[in-house]
């Protein structure tokens, strides 16, 4: 952000499709899913303080998939009821880029709520 610039995104200037866009690559990154499991792999991870929802989380793998970022394949093609994802190369380099990219704006939401947490808690 430029000097003179204010922010007005609050209380993180990463939104919430942008983390679970870099968290459900993340988890790719490591292993494949599918789309239960990346929600409750978030929910665990996070200690339950959120979970994603199967609305924000199935029309992201579609579009991952359409962009070319992950690969997706039935567990039982006719039954199509389980559908596993794992990343591709070109996901691969993209997670790369957005995770760089993230890390600045996830490093001043964290300060930024110490800071309200301590002005109004008067407490670390």
């Amino acid at each position: 952000m430029a000097k003179n610039e204010r922010s007005r995104q609050f209380p993180s200037r990463l939104s919430t499709t942008s983390f679970a866009r870099l968290y459900i690559l993340h988890l790719l990154n490591q292993k494949s899913y599918y789309g239960n499991a990346i929600m409750d792999e978030i929910k665990m991870r996070l200690n339950g303080l959120w979970e994603p929802s199967p609305g924000m989380i199935y029309p992201m793998l579609r579009k991952l998939e359409s962009d070319g970022y992950i690969e997706g394949w039935w567990e039982e093609p006719d039954r199509r009821s389980i559908k596993n994802y794992k990343l591709t190369d070109r996901g691969y380099e993209y997670y790369k880029r957005i995770k760089l990219l993230y890390k600045d704006d996830l490093t001043d939401s964290l300060k930024m709520l110490k800071l309200i947490k301590e002005d109004i808690y008067k407490e670390p």
